[in-house]
C-alpha cells in the first residue's frame, strides 16, 4: 500500500510542478487547428465518396442497361 501512496504522491507532484500546461490562448489555437483539419479531411473524404459513388452508378447504368 505504501508503493501506491508514493506513486500517487509522485504523480501529483509531477503533474503540478514538472508539466508545462498550455495557456488558454494556446489551447484555443490548437483547438481551432484540430477543428479546421477535421473539417478539411471530412470534406475530402466526402468528395471522394461522392465521386466514387457517381462513377460506380455510371458504370452500373452502362453495364446493366
Amino acid at each position: 500500500m505504501n508503493k501506491l501512496g508514493n506513486y500517487l504522491k509522485n504523480s501529483y507532484k509531477e503533474l503540478t510542478e514538472k508539466v508545462s500546461w498550455p495557456t488558454w490562448s494556446e489551447l484555443q489555437q490548437s483547438t481551432m487547428i484540430v477543428l479546421g483539419a477535421t473539417i478539411l479531411i471530412t470534406a475530402v473524404i466526402w468528395l471522394m465518396d461522392f465521386l466514387a459513388g457517381g462513377g460506380l452508378n455510371f458504370l452500373y447504368k452502362i453495364l446493366y442497361k
